[in-house]
């Protein structure tokens, strides 16, 4: 078997799906052959990115201090599973649940649906305790490397901000997977009255440890953050009579270019640690953001990926 020696397969090579074909292909042959996938075959065929249910109990002092936090994931994946806040009470678990549908590789795995629940209950806990998010994450935070993303991204957005607008939202999400470290704030417009949600800002610093290629790490970097709309907003396959609706890039809503806002990546250059990937850690902290920014806005809590695929009508 010769695959290609090319990026953007999120996985699909691991598998061996097309392998098994062009294999059974050949001995019927009996010559070599060479198997490409259409899109819609790739659509209907190949693996789906995990579904999962991801159910989070906290508890918080009248100061803001965490005093419990209860994480199960159920199916999603256990990558970036664990709290990076300080709480004394804890309990995090992933339960393995029966397929229904193949299901594979996504970019950041699991980390990206866990970092979601993780920042959107976060967020969500800040409100209640009425603090700014950036102040509420920062009280329970004792990792520096993580402190900095955080206090990198906010400084460049300029937040805390004031709205001047109506409609206008901020909001804030951190992490960090595979040994690197992220913080994104989102800035959006929301039009009630149309539904449509418009990302208008995106910042995010990101720190993998000592660069080595700086173009190539912002290009992950940018191309992580543009992909993550997608995610956020309106990405789903469609099911009816148990087929696939929108086996196509017409009909399958991917980001475009009407839909990237302006976007800043901030690379923090450790040289006094070890390099690490940077490949998928750069989504995890977009959607998370971008779903806090548009409470910020309308006071409405998305929990669900994708948040808005027909704008607030999806509310």
């Amino acid at each position: 078997m010769i695959v290609p020696d090319t990026g953007s397969a999120y996985g699909g090579k691991h598998t061996s799906d097309a392998a098994i074909e062009a294999a059974r292909l050949a001995r019927a042959a009996g010559r070599p052959v060479k198997v490409v996938w259409t899109r819609e075959e790739e659509f209907t065929w190949a693996y789906f990115r995990p579904a999962g249910v991801i159910e989070v109990k906290s508890g918080i002092a009248s100061d803001g201090t965490l005093t419990a936090w209860e994480f199960h994931n159920y199916h999603s994946g256990a990558s970036g599973i664990e709290t990076p806040y300080v709480v004394a009470n804890q309990r995090t678990e992933y339960h393995a649940v029966p397929l229904i549908l193949r299901s594979g590789s996504y970019r950041g795995l699991a980390a990206t649906a866990n970092h979601f629940a993780r920042e959107t209950h976060m967020d969500a806990l800040a409100s209640a305790a009425r603090m700014d998010p950036l102040d509420f994450r920062m009280k329970n935070l004792s990792d520096l490397r993580l402190r900095a993303v955080l206090e990198a991204a906010a400084k460049s957005f300029g937040w805390p901000r004031k709205k001047t607008q109506k409609g206008q939202g901020f909001g804030i999400a951190c992490g960090y997977e595979k040994a690197s470290y992220v913080a994104t704030c989102a800035e959006v417009a929301v039009d009630k009255t149309s539904g449509v949600v418009l990302v208008v800002r995106l910042v995010e610093a990101f720190e993998c440890g000592a660069i080595v290629n700086p173009d190539g790490l912002r290009n992950q970097v940018v191309g992580a953050m543009i992909q993550g709309l997608g995610g956020a907003l309106f990405e789903a396959i469609e099911f009816e009579n148990g087929r696939i609706k929108n086996p196509h890039f017409a009909t399958y809503r991917v980001p475009r270019f009407r839909d990237v806002p302006e976007i800043e990546g901030i690379l923090l250059d450790r040289k006094d640690i070890p390099s690490a990937g940077a490949g998928e850690t750069p989504i995890m902290a977009v959607a998370p953001a971008i779903g806090n920014a548009i409470f910020d806005a309308t006071g409405i809590r998305f929990n669900n990926l994708p948040m808005v695929p027909d704008g607030l009508r999806s509310a």
